[in-house]
C-alpha cells in the first residue's frame, strides 16, 4: 500500500503474460522462468463452503485465512464482534487469528487524508488487538520529496485523526510530531504497541494489544458507531481453525459472503491452472521480475521495482510495483509502456481490504 502502482489497461492471454518476461531479459534483467517455482497470492475467492479449498489440493499452501464478507452492513458491531469473541473463546489454540474490521468516520476537518479510515479487532492466543488505520488522498513513499511543501499539514492531520480515534476508544496513549513524524506513546511502556509507516504519505496504522479478551468488545462499538448511518463494509478474517470451528463461525450470519486467501507454492507456469481453481471471483498474484530502476534508468532516481502477473476473471494483466517514482509523474507512463510493451494507467490499490 506504500508502493506506486500501474497496471495494463487491457486483458492479456497467459502467453502474453510471459512473452513480458522474455522482453525483461531481452533487457538485461533476470525474469523468473516459467518452470521455475513462484509464491501466487490468491484473493478474494468466493467459495460455497469451505470444502471448495480442496481445489488446491494439487498444490503446497498455507497462510490460508477465510473471510467472511458484509458489504451494505447494518447491524449491531458489538453483538457480531460478540459473537466472533465468544465461537473464538471455544477454539482458541496457538496458531489462530480472529479479527473483525468494520470503518469509521473521522470527526475532523481533513483535506489530504480520507474521512474514513478502518479499524479491526481482534484475537490471538493469549492476548487481543485493536488496529486503528488512516489513508490520505493520495501517496507519497518514504523519501520521495514531491510532498515536502504540505508535510506539516498532513503531519497534523495525521496526529488529529489519531487522536480522535484514541479519544473514542479511551486508550492511554499520548502523541507527539517528532523528526517529520507522528510518534504514538502508550502511557505503559510495557505494553506491546506497534505504529507503522508514520513517515509516509499514505496509509499509517497503529495497533494497541492487551492480556484481556473482553477489553475492546465495547470501545470498537463506540468507533464503528461513528459510521452510522451510512451502511459499512464488515469483514471477519479466520485463520488456523478446523472445518467444524469455521462452520460454528459462518453460522453467525449465515447470509455472509465466503471467501478465501491464501499463498500458493506452484511453477510460473501453473498460474492458468490456480486460475482455473479460483473462478469466477478469485485473484492471483505473483512477481516475475524485480530489479533496481538505475538499471534502465542511470539517470532516473533509484527505485525498486516489482513486476508481476495478476490473474482475474477478465484474464491476466501486468502490474508494476515501485517504491518511488523514478522519472517525473508525466513520464511514467510513457516509460513503462515502452518497458512493458502494453499501455497502463496508474492503479493505486485500495488501503482497507
Amino acid at each position: 500500500m506504500l508502493e506506486r502502482r500501474w497496471e495494463t489497461t487491457g486483458s492479456l492471454t497467459f502467453s502474453q503474460a510471459l512473452a513480458v518476461g522474455d522482453r525483461m531479459r531481452g533487457l538485461g534483467l533476470k525474469p523468473t522462468a516459467p518452470a521455475n517455482d513462484v509464491i501466487c497470492y490468491v484473493e478474494e475467492w468466493t467459495v460455497k463452503s469451505v470444502d471448495d479449498f480442496d481445489q488446491l489440493d494439487p498444490w503446497a499452501t498455507e497462510d490460508v485465512t477465510l473471510i467472511h464478507v458484509r458489504e451494505q452492513w447494518r447491524g449491531d458491531f458489538f453483538l457480531l464482534s460478540g459473537a466472533y469473541h465468544t465461537s473464538y473463546l471455544r477454539h482458541q489454540d496457538v496458531g489462530t487469528y480472529c479479527s473483525i474490521s468494520h470503518p469509521w468516520r473521522i470527526r475532523e476537518r481533513l483535506t489530504l487524508h480520507e474521512p474514513k479510515g478502518m479499524f479491526w479487532i481482534g484475537f490471538r492466543h493469549a492476548h487481543s488487538f485493536i488496529r486503528i488505520r488512516l489513508q490520505t488522498s493520495m501517496v507519497i513513499t518514504p523519501g520521495e520529496t514531491r510532498g515536502d511543501g504540505q508535510r506539516t499539514q498532513w503531519l497534523d492531520e495525521r496526529r488529529a485523526a489519531f487522536l480522535d480515534a484514541i479519544a473514542v476508544l479511551e486508550l492511554p496513549v499520548e502523541t507527539a510530531i517528532e523528526k517529520d513524524a507522528v510518534v504514538l506513546r502508550p502511557h505503559d511502556s510495557a505494553i506491546p504497541f506497534f505504529c507503522s509507516w508514520p513517515d509516509a504519505f499514505g496509509p499509517c496504522q497503529f495497533e494497541y494489544n492487551t492480556t484481556d479478551a473482553y477489553e475492546f468488545l465495547v470501545p470498537a462499538s463506540k468507533l464503528a458507531a461513528t459510521y452510522s448511518p451510512e451502511p459499512a463494509g464488515v469483514r471477519a478474517y479466520l485463520t488456523g481453525f478446523s472445518e467444524a470451528a469455521l462452520g460454528e463461525f459462518q453460522a453467525i450470519e449465515p447470509a455472509a459472503r465466503v471467501a478465501y486467501r491464501c499463498s500458493v507454492h506452484c511453477p510460473l507456469d501453473e498460474l492458468p491452472d490456480i486460475l482455473d481453481a479460483i473462478r469466477p471471483d478469485g485473484r492471483l498474484y505473483a512477481t516475475l521480475c524485480e530489479f533496481q530502476t538505475r538499471d534502465l534508468l542511470p539517470e532516473g532516481e533509484e527505485a525498486s521495482a516489482i513486476i508481476g502477473i495478476v490473474g482475474g476473471s477478465g484474464g491476466f494483466q501486468i502490474e508494476v510495483r515501485l517504491n518511488r517514482a523514478p522519472l517525473d509523474d508525466e513520464a511514467m507512463a510513457g516509460w513503462l509502456e515502452q518497458l512493458i510493451g502494453h499501455p497502463v494507467a496508474y492503479a493505486p490499490l485500495p488501503a482497507f481490504v
